[in-house]
Formats: structure tokens, C-alpha cells, sequence
């Protein structure tokens, strides 16, 4: 197969890997970087050119679409899907995953159990929606913050109402979560393809910091997780419609909580401590299900 990597920098560690998974299951692969890509958008005849040539000879593509270029790269994606591209994550399950609201929103209605959530505009409910979510400590969130960027802990009401305050008057879209306070600031990425967690670990957020992210100075370590955490986390990935993801769960009182679905988790972390090739499942898994979308392409050339 002639496979695709949507990439901005082809020097990152998973688009290196998935590279090397490529070339080592004898597929042709080329690294696309997507804000380089424009389309010609027709009813009949879709096309997307890049570099002065059109992108017709790729069988599958894989989006590893950074969350600052979501939009473009989303309409880069669906472009491919109009062309019967295959694309690893369908450019609408990016787009719901990325959306924080949304994403929970969708979960929630699934039945996937989450922290307990508020989300408000108005400085008048600021009292009410500290109360909704069990009161102080909790988590305010920036909906467009990603790797632990535009969290904070608040640690009382009055902290709270402050910052709540401050983004308010920014504008700021923001969330407002419980503090899983047993979960004594680790959380488990449960990395996903298909119906199967394929590799997970346990993320510990450095002394005094309540985020996990690696990025944050976090620590990981291998983690065997239960058949329940399994579930919701394929669970999570498949009601977003994302065929691979990194799910991000909570071990709580109530049981796993889903805290974030990520689209393009990165692949660094957790091959490095699982030893697993995760980036060879990957391409293992467009092999299996990219054939239906390449004979229908084919057939329409």
C-alpha cells in the first residue's frame, strides 16, 4: 500500500515510528505536511494538491493532526474521505474528540461514566456551578488547552470564584470538574486500536503538581488494568468513532472515569515503557480494514 502521514514535523518520534512500521511491513509511505495541502473542492472530482502535484496514489492515511491546526487539518482529512481515501480516524471523529464539550457531551449520553461536570457563561452561576460539582477542590479547564496547558486546581470556593471570574471576563470557554482526590494525582492511558487496549501506564504527576502529562514532568510506569477499565476505555474511543485513541481514566470511588479521549496520541511514552510496537499494530490494523475503501477508490479511476 502507498500510505500517508499527515504530519507537520516529520521529525517527531511517532511520525518517525510509524514511518519505520511502514517501510518495515513493505509499504510505500510519504509524510504530508497537512497546512501544505489544498484542495479543490468538486462535486465529481475531489482533489487535494500539495506541492504543486495532486495527492491521487495513496491507499490510507494516518492524521496525526496537532491540536492548534484541528480545523485545517480536519478539512484535509475529509477531503481524503471524499476521494475514498482510507483514513485511520475519520476527520468527524477528530473534530468531536477535540471539542472537550462536545466530546463529554457525547460520552455522557453513551452512558461513559465521567467526573462530575459543569460548564457556565455567565459570572451570575459561578456560585451554583462551584456547588454542582461537590464545591472546592476542583478543576477548571480551558476547552482549547491541551498536554495539561489551561488547568488549574482550585483548592477553595473563593480560589474558585476568582479564577472562574478572571476567564469569564477573557471570554474563555471553560469547564468546571470534581477533584478526584483518590486518584492522588496519577491517571492511566489506556491506548487504543479498535476493540482492543493494546499497551496502558500509569501516569504520576511530579510532587506538588496535580497533572500527570509527561510534558508536566510527570513520571510513567506499566500498569495491568481491569477488565472494567478495559471497557471503558474502548467503550469511550468507539462511541467518539476513533478507531485509535489514548484514553485517559481516572481510578475513582465510583470506579474508572474517562477524563480525555485523544486522537492523535503520542506514541513516545508508552513504547517506551511498555515495549510494546505499538505503531506496527497500527499499520497492522490499516492493512486489515483499509482494503474495502482501496477496491472502491480503484474502481472509480
Amino acid at each position: 500500500m502507498k500510505i500517508g502521514i499527515l504530519s507537520r514535523n516529520e521529525n517527531l518520534y511517532s511520525t518517525k515510528r510509524l514511518v519505520q512500521a511502514c517501510i518495515q511491513r513493505g509499504h510505500e509511505v510519504e509524510v504530508i505536511d497537512t497546512l501544505s495541502c489544498y484542495m479543490n473542492i468538486t462535486a465529481n472530482n475531489p482533489k487535494i494538491h500539495y506541492k504543486g502535484r495532486t495527492l491521487d496514489e495513496f491507499d490510507a492515511i494516518i492524521p496525526r493532526i496537532g491540536s492548534d491546526v484541528t480545523f485545517y487539518g480536519a478539512s484535509v482529512v475529509r477531503q481524503f474521505e471524499m476521494m475514498n481515501v482510507y483514513s485511520l480516524n475519520k476527520s468527524i471523529a477528530i473534530t468531536r474528540s477535540r471539542d472537550k464539550l462536545r466530546s463529554m457531551q457525547i460520552l455522557a449520553g453513551h452512558n461513559v461514566n465521567l467526573p462530575i461536570t459543569g460548564f457556565a457563561s455567565s459570572p451570575d452561576d459561578i456560585e451554583d456551578l462551584i456547588a454542582m460539582v461537590g464545591g472546592a477542590p476542583l478543576v477548571i479547564k480551558l476547552l482549547e488547552g491541551t498536554q495539561g496547558l489551561g488547568v488549574v486546581l482550585a483548592e477553595t470556593n473563593k480560589a474558585a470564584e476568582s479564577v472562574l471570574h478572571a476567564f469569564m471576563e477573557l471570554k474563555a470557554n471553560i469547564l468546571v470538574q470534581e477533584y478526584v482526590k483518590e486518584s492522588n494525582g496519577a491517571d492511566i492511558r489506556c491506548f487504543v486500536i479498535g476493540d482492543r487496549v493494546v499497551a496502558s501506564i500509569r501516569r504520576q504527576a511530579k510532587e506538588g503538581e496535580f497533572r500527570s502529562n509527561l510534558h508536566r514532568g510527570g513520571t510513567a510506569s506499566l500498569v495491568k488494568i481491569t477488565d472494567q477499565e478495559k471497557e471503558i476505555a474502548i467503550q469511550a474511543a468507539k462511541v467518539l468513532g476513533l478507531n485509535v485513541a489514548g484514553v485517559d481514566i481516572l481510578q475513582s470511588n465510583k470506579g474508572p472515569v474517562v477524563l480525555e479521549v485523544n486522537s492523535s496520541p503520542g506514541l513516545e511514552g508508552i513504547e517506551t515503557i511498555s515495549k510494546i510496537d505499538i505503531a506496527s499494530k497500527i499499520i497492522q490494523y490499516i492493512e486489515k480494514n483499509a482494503a474495502k475503501m482501496t477496491k472502491k477508490r480503484k474502481n472509480n479511476l
